[in-house]
């Protein structure tokens, strides 16, 4: 195998944050990510003391979202809600940017934003992975296109103090030709470009569209250090079986390792 197990699990931030989730689901999801060695679960601010407790001893975090799904929160809100999270538990942050000012270049507004919530985490020896929602950049905007868009947010949020720039939320829903709304989340070359334009001190992480091994390998080859993932399970199934037939002198069947296909 071209990576070792705990490589790719301590890749991936097992996600508990869709809207309906109940006690036991999460509960169920953070003894999941236990069993299976991940590097953090990504939940929701009123979960992280629940999740702490049952997660104490297992090498697993607990990371929280902040302002989240959408960034819309005022930057103190944002601030008070990560001191909550961080003493409740939390030693990873996943902000969302507030995309409206970026989008209309109040370039001043987004990074105090950014830098509120890293200032705060950091306080708490937390860190911080900020979220562009990349499916809403496809246009770009403030007089720039996409790639150069996402550029600039890169290299502002590295000036803020983030630790991870992050593709999406993996509810960054948008309105298809069709009438249906749907997303494409982490792409490939979304990755690339976010690798470029950060310093080796920032990190990048993947979030949306990762749902099976070949992907999860992917995110690694384009420089990603962590891959949001409900697949959790299926994927590193996947990684035991393909290993134990490589040790077999079998060659497994693999896919391309496409990401950013959308859906949940």
């Amino acid at each position: 195998m071209k990576y070792s197990y705990e490589e790719l699990a301590k890749m991936i931030d097992h996600s508990l944050l869709h809207p309906t989730l109940t006690d036991a689901e999460l509960e169920a999801g953070c003894r999941l990510a236990a069993k299976y060695g991940v590097a953090s679960v990504c939940i929701k601010p009123y979960a992280v003391r629940r999740a702490a407790e049952l997660l104490q001893g297992t090498g697993v975090l607990v990371g929280c979202v902040i302002g989240f799904p959408h960034g819309n929160a005022c930057t103190e809100a944002k601030r008070y809600e990560t001191e909550l999270a961080c003493r409740d538990g939390a030693a990873e942050i996943d902000m969302v940017i507030n995309v409206g000012k970026a989008l209309s270049g109040d370039w001043d507004y987004v990074e105090r934003d950014i830098r509120a919530v890293c200032d705060e985490a950091h306080r708490h020896g937390a860190k911080v992975k900020v979220i562009f929602e990349n499916d809403y950049l496809t246009q770009g905007g403030a007089g720039l296109g996409s790639d150069d868009f996402k550029r600039k947010l890169c290299q502002i949020c590295e000036r803020a103090g983030a630790d991870w720039v992050k593709t999406s939320t993996g509810y960054g829903f948008v309105k298809q030709p069709d009438g249906s709304y749907n997303y494409r989340g982490a792409t490939e070359h979304d990755l690339a470009l976010m690798r470029a334009s950060c310093s080796p001190r920032v990190q990048v992480k993947a979030a949306g569209g990762v749902r099976d091994l070949d992907g999860l390998i992917r995110v690694r080859d384009l420089g990603a250090s962590r891959c949001g993932a409900t697949a959790t399970a299926a994927m590193l199934d996947e990684y035991r079986r393909r290993a134990a037939a490589e040790a077999a002198g079998i060659a497994p069947e693999t896919r391309s390792g496409a990401i950013g296909a959308g859906g949940y």
